[in-house]
């Protein structure tokens, strides 16, 4: 018999949840992973939480900050 059970579309997080783990944070931003850990390396993007032994996540209340004091690129 066939489940009538769905797959959840990838989507930006619910607005409420304080936590954001690399996939939301990589659709949120539009960086790259590798991007992600290099900027934390030069302390110009949110240090992450740590979770478990291989889990993080960041706050996103962090990330909104950072992201309001991005300044706009000038070409």
């Amino acid at each position: 018999m066939h489940s009538d059970q769905s797959q959840p579309v990838a989507s930006l997080p619910d607005q409420s949840a304080p936590l954001m783990r690399m996939p939301t944070v990589i659709r949120w931003t539009g960086l790259a992973r590798s991007t992600i850990y290099r900027l934390i390396a030069e302390q110009k993007f949110p240090a992450p939480v740590v979770l478990a032994t291989r889990a993080v996540a960041w706050r996103r209340t962090d990330l909104e900050r950072w992201s309001e004091a991005r300044q706009p690129a000038v070409h």
